[in-house]
């Protein structure tokens, strides 16, 4: 009859549970957040951010203990298995929030971007309403300013008061200067030229903003213009987006595109990575149809 690994064994139990429970805490802030429970700054900022990294130090703890007091003495196997289980699972969180905070930390603080500021696109009334209505704390400017926070300053610093457009140029890939797309915290954000009619580039548009499940806010094929608001899945967050179309004359199409978040300092990249994606998807889905 196998013996019962005891306190050794309920230890090794709870660390697991305990490891559980801290990976569902980081779920449970962003839902909580998205289906209007708690504030974002509070789910983001409080839940996330302050309190989870500590749960997860805490069930790294407790599952070294559980590891350390299987192995004193038999039976070995329940409470050494169950302790290991438990800190892969919280190490594996761990090191997932770490690897999110140094990504963090190299990206510039923007959260509003385009393919032209010396051109900017402008949202339309509509959309600057379901801005306000949806509580949006950033504005929409023809050529905003950076305003960083005393308080992260030290880790974005020499970029508060200077033009986005600026310090999203620098962010982008320089072929001159880097080898690698990668090296580059953004992609290249430029406006995309079309061998194809605006009218069938319209279309393409209306089906690619669709396909993706945004909401589409005004669509007006005729004149090249699109706004639309993406939805994360996680917290809820909002990002509002802009495409307008112009015929050249050579007979092809030029797309512009602006991305911009309703709140927060820094997207995390979101915005420039939604306007290369979209971008690079439209020109495969024209030249290809």
């Amino acid at each position: 009859m196998p013996r019962d690994a005891g306190w050794r064994g309920k230890l090794a139990a709870g660390a697991l549970g305990f490891s559980v429970f801290s990976v569902l805490w980081f779920a449970v802030a962003a839902l909580g957040s998205k289906w209007g429970l708690w504030g974002w700054q509070f789910g983001l900022s409080v839940m996330t951010m302050r309190i989870g990294p500590i749960l997860l130090i805490m069930a790294i703890g407790v599952s070294v203990v559980a590891i350390i007091a299987g192995l004193t003495k038999s039976p070995r196997n329940k409470p050494v298995i169950l302790g290991l289980a438990a800190l892969l699972v919280s190490g594996l969180a761990f090191g997932r929030i770490a690897g999110f905070g140094a990504q963090a930390g190299a990206l510039p603080p923007l959260h509003d971007i385009q393919t032209d500021w010396s051109d900017p696109i402008m949202f339309s009334e509509m959309m600057l309403d379901a801005r306000t209505a949806g509580g949006a704390l950033n504005p929409v400017e023809e050529a905003p300013v950076l305003s960083v926070p005393p308080a992260a300053q030290e880790r974005w610093p020499n970029v508060d008061g200077r033009l986005v457009s600026e310090v999203q140029e620098e962010a982008e890939f320089d072929p001159e200067t880097m080898s690698e797309p990668e090296d580059a915290p953004y992609p290249t954000i430029e406006p995309l030229m079309l061998q194809a009619e605006m009218a069938a580039v319209a279309a393409a548009v209306e089906d690619l903003v669709r396909k993706r499940g945004w909401t589409m806010v005004t669509a007006d094929p005729a004149g090249g213009v699109f706004e639309a608001t993406e939805t994360s899945g996680w917290f809820g967050f909002k990002d509002d987006v802009a495409i307008h179309l112009t015929a050249t004359e050579e007979g092809g199409t030029r797309v512009d595109m602006r991305s911009v978040s309703r709140v927060g300092l820094s997207d995390l990249g979101a915005n420039a990575t939604r306007v290369s994606e979209f971008l690079k998807d439209l020109r495969s889905d024209v030249t290809s149809g």
